[in-house]
């Protein structure tokens, strides 16, 4: 029986010529990643097992990007612990206030991560670098502990679930449509320790920001990681920022799934995730009459280049409904620069939006941005769980960017281009 991408690169991170799934491994990793929060766990574990250096500084990556620019004592305690570590080790990438930005858009970025590379992170949207062919998954910060120090990580080899893409998108709909349904068809625990491996003709229509947003949300239905083909998009993303050596890995013809899934992206709908899980979705279409009190547009998943520009092209010379407050989170400290340079930020400002320095704060209730009780959000980022972004009783809708943009101006959930 042949191999699954995703089983073809843990086979040979761990020394081996075939895996199959439910195999328990040891594999080989390029990248060990941690942020503020997780990172100090991870470090405490790393002290107490008394380990004394890392295995590569090169390949241990600390960002500083869920509660900084520290918003409290804790916040800047747990900074100074990574800061302290990444400066007694010498780390090559640290990034704090100034040259941080959120994580997952941060190293792609910097062609920290490429195709057929092995990444583990303490953060569970770690998944996103699937995008570029790689296996990347989420762990705990002892794991991650272990990581930093031998290099290697214990695996249960996944099995898979294919997505083959037909069509091409319709305008106003992006990769986090693509996501949103089909988190909605299969359900938050569909692919349960599974990999999600997306294959057709429809891969070509996507860009590298739509993959990224649709790997970035695999944990979301309870994916172990995501994954797309390495193809020219993703050469040519990786060309000027990757400056080492890559592998690019297909599937055998007979590789094993265990269930395989269609999807035409040319009859998707701008979809909503409503509270309380991403996997309550409707198409704009169906949303109905909700008014909202604020957007958020911005994260790890809907935070990139492209996201702003949507989202400034809908706002610009508009202005937000009164009701609402519109909070802009450019994902790193470069797409904060070509925003200025490109003029979206005026295009927010004069649109009554305030723009935000990069940080996943409102996203998991942290800050700059939080919900009071009864209030509700139409946000780009990933999770709409009960008081993610605040009270208990406020509420989260999912939705792209464009959408977000529409829903500001509107003062509730709506369509762009005057839609429902």
């Amino acid at each position: 029986m042949g191999m699954t991408m995703t089983q073809k690169i843990l086979a040979a991170h761990a020394g081996l010529d075939h895996v199959e799934a439910g195999q328990l491994i040891r594999a080989n990793l390029d990248m060990v990643l941690a942020n503020d929060i997780t990172g100090p766990v991870a470090i405490n574990e790393f002290e107490k097992a008394e380990f004394d250096q890392v295995f590569d500084k090169s390949k241990v990556s600390l960002v500083m990007d869920h509660f900084t620019p520290n918003k409290d004592i804790k916040s800047a305690e747990q900074c100074m612990q990574c800061r302290t570590f990444a400066r007694r080790f010498d780390l090559d990438n640290f990034y704090d206030v100034g040259n941080m930005g959120i994580e997952h858009a941060l190293l792609p970025e910097k062609g920290l991560v490429a195709a057929g590379d092995a990444i583990i992170g303490a953060d569970s949207h770690t998944c996103t670098y699937g995008a570029l062919g790689a296996f990347s998954t989420g762990v705990g910060s002892t794991d991650l502990a272990a990581g930093m120090a031998t290099g290697q990580a214990w695996f249960k080899i996944p099995s898979a679930l294919k997505f083959e893409l037909t069509g091409s998108l319709p305008e106003n709909v992006s990769g986090k449509d693509v996501i949103l349904h089909i988190i909605g068809m299969i359900g938050v625990d569909g692919a349960l320790y599974k990999s999600m491996e997306f294959t057709g003709e429809g891969v070509k229509s996507l860009s590298m920001d739509d993959r990224l947003c649709i790997t970035n949300m695999a944990i979301e239905a309870g994916a172990k990681n995501g994954i797309f083909p390495v193809d020219e998009i993703t050469e040519a993303y990786m060309e000027g920022r990757v400056n080492r050596k890559w592998t690019k890995y297909e599937a055998d013809p007979d590789a094993e799934y265990d269930e395989t899934y269609t999807v035409d992206l040319s009859a998707l709908r701008p979809t909503v995730s409503f509270p309380h899980l991403p996997e309550n979705t409707k198409t704009i279409d169906e949303a109905g009459d909700v008014p909202i009190q604020q957007v958020v547009i911005g994260s790890c998943t809907n935070g990139r280049l492209s996201d702003m520009k949507i989202a400034a092209e809908i706002l610009k010379g508009q202005h937000i409904h009164p009701d609402v407050r519109a909070i802009i989170i450019p994902a790193t400290q470069q797409i904060y620069k070509e925003c200025i340079k490109l003029g979206y930020l005026d295009a927010f400002i004069d649109a009554g939006c305030v723009v935000s320095t990069p940080t996943c704060g409102p996203c998991l209730g942290g800050h700059m941005g939080i919900l009071a009780a009864g209030e509700r959000c139409v946000a780009t980022t990933n999770r709409n769980f009960v008081g993610r972004m605040g009270h208990v009783d406020s509420e989260v809708y999912l939705a792209s960017p464009a959408v977000a943009a529409a829903s500001a101006i509107a003062g509730k959930i709506s369509g762009p281009k005057g839609g429902k």
